[in-house]
């Protein structure tokens, strides 16, 4: 590379500068490294591009743009339909936050299979019952990470379905992290689940909107899944394979609902059909197409421990970030399959480190050139090992002060 400027598409530090201007026109070639001078100390951090450039500018003030995640979630969605399990999952929660330092997992209170038929209302209002203790007793506990609970409801075409956001929202929706909405169809349905969780919420609420995931359940669904995606208030999108499979009227063998490890592309299971795979294709390219985080189905196979952290690398493998669990021993398996690797933290570590030092110009690392599109994989994940408590080198432990999300600041 000649000292003609850096690469084609480079762009200029934050703040743009006529220091950028001078580099395309004879500074030193970036395949030499960052200009002399400017890297961190072995074992320093973003404090040293304080030192250099008197302000240290967060990742995500910089790197979450149009072409990012929007919401970074715990990789584990728990599910419990039983008030005795419901309180099981709960406790567990709480316990796996204060040894991980994070809530790495959703409990999800499920009142769609859950609730007894002729019941429902009833159900929910225990279920709104526990909500409401286990937030009261996060905030008389000092020093844990808050809880993340959120409710499926039956889809908007029940019957109960009214009831459910009346009962739940009305009572327990400052308790709630989310609201998961099964069988969705149509972007009209989201409008429709968003519109009476508002009313139920009423305007006192405020400006904080709750957020929606919904669950694709059939083919038509699936087809539509890019327009429901892209619905401001869908966070995320689950795959349901026993409805989705189920809706094919025999045309998909039973065998599609299972995970077979050892033989599977032969049996064709869950991760080989044609048709299961292109629906989960379809959703997780759905989801990033427009910065929604994309949930993976459940898998029922609870004998073998060593099963689930099998099945969530595959969906890693198919594009998805987090993954449904319907029994505790589920729970530490996707956590730890869906965590990046001690040696992807590090790599990361150090470059986006080396990144907030040239306040996000293109920096060379390990013999390698890193720019925005890098710097912003590197950081989400960051962001995930942050969100699976991984423990993060000390270097990038000031962008996770919980003083310092909307930075600006120095760190």
């Amino acid at each position: 590379m000649s000292a003609a400027g850096p690469p084609q598409g480079a762009k200029a530090p934050v703040g743009g500068s006529a220091a950028h201007a001078m580099a395309s026109v004879g500074a030193q070639s970036f395949a030499a490294g960052p200009p002399q001078g400017a890297k961190a100390p072995v074992g320093g951090s973003a404090a040293h591009a304080m030192a250099s450039v008197g302000r240290v500018t967060h990742p995500r003030e910089v790197l979450l743009g149009a072409q990012a995640v929007a919401a970074f979630l715990p990789v584990c969605d728990h599910y419990s339909g039983v008030e005795l399990l419901m309180r099981k999952s709960l406790a567990l929660q709480a316990e796996l936050s204060e040894e991980f330092g994070a809530c790495v997992f959703d409990v999800t209170l499920d009142c769609e299979d859950g609730a007894p038929v002729g019941g429902e209302a009833e159900h929910a209002q225990m279920v709104a019952e526990l909500a409401l203790q286990a937030r009261r007793a996060s905030m008389m506990a000092s020093g844990l990470p808050s809880p993340r609970i959120a409710v499926r409801v039956h889809p908007v075409d029940h019957p109960a379905f009214e009831q459910d956001i009346a009962i739940l929202l009305g009572r327990a929706g400052s308790a709630l992290c989310h609201v998961m909405i099964p069988k969705v169809e149509t972007v009209a349905d989201v409008v429709r689940a968003a519109w009476s969780i508002d009313q139920a919420l009423g305007p006192g609420h405020g400006a904080a909107f709750i957020p929606l995931h919904a669950l694709i359940e059939s083919a038509a669904a699936v087809h539509r899944a890019f327009d429901i995606a892209a619905h401001p208030r869908i966070q995320s999108l689950s795959f349901g394979l026993m409805d989705f499979v189920s809706s094919h009227g025999g045309a998909i063998a039973s065998s599609a609902m299972r995970f077979d490890p050892l033989s599977g592309h032969s049996t064709l299971d869950q991760f080989h059909h044609p048709l299961v795979v292109r629906a989960k294709l379809e959703i997780a390219s759905a989801c990033h197409a427009h910065g929604k985080v994309p949930s993976h189905c459940v898998v029922t196979e609870l004998g073998d421990p060593g099963v689930i952290g099998a099945a969530a690398g595959q969906a890693r493998n198919f594009g998805y970030a987090r993954m449904w669990s319907i029994h505790p021993a589920q729970i530490r398996g996707i956590v730890a399959a869906l965590a990046p690797a001690p040696h992807e933290i590090d790599t990361a570590a150090r470059v986006v480190t080396a990144g907030a030092a040239q306040q996000w110009a293109p920096v060379a690392v390990d013999g390698r050139l890193h720019d925005r599109a890098s710097y912003r994989y590197f950081w989400q994940v960051l962001e995930r090992a942050h969100k699976t408590g991984c423990k993060l080198p000390g270097s990038v432990d000031e962008f996770f002060a919980d003083s310092q999300h909307s930075l600006g600041v120095a760190l």
